[in-house]
């Protein structure tokens, strides 16, 4: 089955280029375009798709709020969502990953790197560039400790040590196959291991697991 995308930007040109880079490959097809944050609510309930990109400002309700709205429904657990803007700016980055994203493109993005991103997030994977990975531990190395990160380190008191060293090689940007290496394990194991992991914190996915890793200082960017 194809990997089934929804389309949110208030541009119509836009829209008419993301389809046409995603739709080269006869694995990824677009379901429905929304040109604003609130049709894009309503057209993911309806389109229940396995990705929805969409841009942060458009009118009515803006990409971020409407991120919020999905992840806050239940029945919408299946679907992923990838932020789109036109620069990589912190504040985006953050707002989105809080959110609940799994991912953050920039509108600059290429066509292969657009479709592998579609692709990973789809997959589970985690969807930080490495420009946006060294701005997340930019921006955690300049936060003092206080009483969220200690919270934060408390929710891992439920992982076991082999969870939490998974937990740390994630975020240091490995994925399944690299963690499988390097701890003597098949990457079928491993990506098990992981999926454990993020049931166990409760989270949704691998992107919210790296920021959790950061917030709680499992992983510091000294080590990093």
């Amino acid at each position: 089955m194809p990997i089934r995308v929804l389309l949110a930007d208030d541009q119509q040109l836009v829209r008419a280029g993301f389809r046409s880079l995603l739709e080269m490959d006869p694995d990824i097809t677009v379901v429905a375009e929304a040109e604003d944050g609130v049709e894009a609510v309503a057209l993911t309930r309806r389109e229940r798709p396995d990705i929805l990109l969409i841009d942060i400002r458009m009118p009515r309700l803006d990409g971020l709020a409407a991120t919020r709205q999905i992840i806050a429904d239940p029945d919408l657990e299946a679907v992923k969502v990838i932020v789109l803007t036109t620069f990589e700016v912190n504040e985006y980055i953050f707002d989105a990953l809080k959110a609940g994203a799994s991912g953050f493109l920039t509108k600059t993005v290429d066509s292969e790197e657009l479709r592998r991103a579609v692709r990973v997030v789809a997959d589970g994977e985690a969807l930080l560039t490495p420009s946006v990975t060294r701005r997340v531990i930019s921006e955690f190395s300049q936060r003092p400790v206080n009483d969220l990160l200690n919270k934060s380190a408390q929710r891992l008191g439920v992982l076991t040590d082999r969870e939490r060293e998974v937990m740390a090689m994630v975020a240091a940007g490995m994925n399944n196959t690299e963690v499988g290496a390097a701890l003597h394990m098949s990457p079928l194991t491993a990506k098990t291991h992981i999926s454990r992991i993020i049931a166990k914190l409760g989270i949704r996915d691998r992107t919210q697991l790296v920021v959790l890793a950061y917030e709680s200082g499992l992983v510091s960017p000294s080590r990093s």
